[in-house]
């Protein structure tokens, strides 16, 4: 790892501690306040050390980023006195105990993944890298969400596409829900994938072009969101509520195959059959492909 992103690393689990320090207040923390006045919202720094058993300068340190080797009972407990979520976790060990994996700027997609895309009819689905970007797909996939073909290889990011293409940002009813869950998402990927030069440039770029990226950005939300469910507003066939699945291969290489179904009988499926039929500028007999 460089000098530079090791300093920001230990940037990144500054801001991390001490944004969650913040949102944590003594008294759902289970203690009395310590002191007069408060200054600062959430928990004080000495306060954190009481609750995970450990001396205050130490988590100072630890605060700065200036102990190198933590201890599994030392992470166990700050996990325990934040509160953290298992994706919060993760991030927070990442940014602990960085890996050192080395980034592949241009992923080929897993056979497997690919012959499970082809077997994906009458359901859209697409593979993606954890830089979000959009790896592989399918026609049905292109009828919902956008024309990815039409896109270049750079563009067809989910990050770019959510926060910088006004068409894309059209088709989600609620754009603000989807757009949180996109910079969620690339905070945990920065966090695997410290040395990863294009994930870096991808969040400065927009970090300037977007005032709601880097507003969320700055929130430190973490969350890889591996089920759920999207409204989308669809200028074809009005508006559709799916569930998606992530499904992620053991040794995948960081590839995830994302597939959207609705609920039998509902109108949402009788929307995706009327897509499918129409072949809305995506009906393809094979599964389109493409990589940065």
């Amino acid at each position: 790892m460089t000098d530079t992103g090791e300093m920001d690393r230990r940037a990144e689990l500054s801001e991390f501690l001490r944004n969650r320090r913040a949102r944590l207040k003594p008294e759902q923390a289970g203690i009395q306040p310590f002191g007069g006045r408060r200054r600062v919202p959430g928990l004080r720094r000495e306060e954190l050390a009481y609750l995970a058993g450990m001396s205050v300068d130490y988590y100072i340190r630890l605060e700065q980023g200036k102990v190198r080797n933590v201890s599994e009972p030392i992470l166990e407990a700050l996990t325990r006195a934040l509160s953290l979520s298992e994706d919060e976790r993760a991030y927070f060990r990442n940014l602990v105990k960085p890996s050192h994996r080395r980034p592949v700027s241009r992923p080929k997609v897993l056979p497997g993944l690919l012959r499970l895309l082809d077997m994906a009819e009458g359901v859209p689905a697409y593979v993606v890298g954890h830089r979000a970007d959009v790896l592989a797909w399918n026609g049905l996939a292109s009828a919902v969400f956008t024309d990815f073909a039409a896109l270049s290889p750079r563009d067809r990011n989910w990050a770019r596409m959510i926060f910088l293409n006004r068409s894309v940002q059209a088709v989600f009813a609620d754009w603000t829900s989807k757009g949180r869950d996109t910079v969620a998402y690339l905070r945990v990927q920065a966090a695997s994938h410290p040395g990863d030069a294009e994930l870096a440039a991808l969040v400065g770029e927009l970090s300037v072009k977007s005032d709601h990226f880097r507003t969320w950005w700055a929130a430190h939300h973490v969350r890889d969101h591996a089920r759920g469910r999207k409204r989308f507003i669809h200028p074809l066939v009005g508006e559709m509520t799916l569930d998606f699945e992530c499904l992620r291969p053991a040794d995948g290489g960081d590839q995830t195959l994302v597939v959207y179904t609705a609920e039998a009988g509902a109108a949402s499926e009788r929307a995706l059959r009327l897509l499918a039929n129409w072949g809305a500028d995506a009906a393809t007999s094979e599964p389109e492909t493409g990589r940065l």
